[in-house]
């Protein structure tokens, strides 16, 4: 059916937050609907709800969102794509999803929906679920229950304060958790939390009330995002225990010059460092693999290479963008950095 796939391709990413892996996942995923017995077609079409949108050209997908809706009415058999977001939905039900089975895709993005909300058990019948968004609800716990199938799980901008100890057994497949935008603690982020994540890539704990670096997280990790927490230090080996750590991001925290152990970068698979908005006075030490360094609007004073020279090994640096502005530095760009910088494209200072 890739005549339909432009228009669910561009309703799709609007769907889905900024990330390095969701436009990616949201096409592989549009690309394997496939063509509908008519008996079934006629069934789907039949049973959609009279609030909803069931389009004639995608029947697999169904639009209930921007409806005023309060609850979930009942939803067609075949159903693959579910658009439920931005309405006044308190509550999920299984009646409404009894017939739902197939549900590869659901968003209850921006309702009401409360963890007493959710019936037991109704999200763990979806054996077909691949990505649940809930974000802008009134959650305050990770939903339990979870289907073995999720692969994204996204909760921003709720009042999530607790992870139970073992809502993610059994998620081998989950690669993306968003946590952004909620209440967790220190003691909320624990190994005991995080176990069974085993194949996790995208962790956003951004905005949360974290004042220490989050701990067990899955090796697995590549990108890790802890913007707009309290982070005052980073402790020595701490990316020991994450090899893979290509994206980090720790921008708006707390963190000084004093709070970064001197080989704490030491990771060759660093390739993005955003450090913005934060208290530092030096360069801090970093890997010649690194190809973008954010330092931005912190409080560092030299402006000559020998601040970017202390490299982990002997390789030639590879840093392709630099920022430095909003420093107590001034242009001109000094000429050992570019020379020290050979493939430099952009540099702000």
């Amino acid at each position: 059916m890739s005549v339909y796939l432009p228009s669910l391709r561009q309703y799709h990413h609007q769907a889905i937050d900024s990330g390095y892996l969701g436009l990616v996942l949201s096409f592989n995923l549009c690309v394997c609907v496939y063509d509908m017995p008519y008996e079934d077609f006629m069934a789907q079409i039949q049973a959609c709800p009279r609030e909803c949108h069931c389009p004639n050209n995608f029947p697999n997908a169904v639009y209930c969102d921007n409806k005023g809706l309060k609850t979930i009415p009942q939803i067609p058999p075949y159903t693959w794509y579910l658009y439920l977001q931005n309405n006044q939905i308190e509550g999920v039900s299984a009646d409404a999803l009894r017939n739902a089975t197939q549900l590869r895709w659901l968003n209850l993005s921006r309702n009401k929906i409360t963890n007493e909300g959710l019936e037991e058990g109704v999200l763990g019948k979806l054996s077909h679920l691949v990505h649940l968004y809930m974000d802008d609800n009134l959650l305050t716990s990770i939903p339990s229950g979870l289907p073995s199938s999720l692969e994204q799980l996204r909760v921003s901008r709720n009042r999530i304060s607790k992870i139970p100890a073992g809502v993610f057994s059994g998620l081998d497949r989950l690669n993306l958790l968003d946590l952004q935008g909620n209440k967790l603690m220190d003691d909320a982020v624990t190994e005991v939390s995080m176990k069974g994540l085993n194949n996790l890539v995208q962790i956003n704990l951004a905005k949360n009330q974290l004042s220490s670096m989050p701990l067990g997280l899955p090796p697995t990790t590549t990108q890790l995002f802890l913007d707009g927490n309290n982070i005052e230090k980073i402790p020595a080996g701490y990316f020991k225990g994450l090899p893979k750590v290509a994206f980090l991001r720790l921008n708006r925290n707390k963190l000084g010059s004093d709070g970064i152990p001197k080989n704490v970068f030491n990771v060759s698979s660093i390739l993005d460092l955003q450090l913005s908005h934060n208290q530092l006075t030096e360069v801090p030490l970093i890997p010649s693999g690194l190809e973008h360094l954010h330092l931005d609007h912190n409080k560092i004073k030299s402006k000559s290479a020998e601040a970017l020279d202390g490299y982990i090994n002997d390789s030639a640096p590879r840093l392709r963008y630099l920022r430095l502005d909003g420093n107590e530095i001034k242009p001109p760009i000094p000429r050992d950095i570019i020379v020290c910088f050979r493939l430099l494209t952009s540099i702000v200072i």
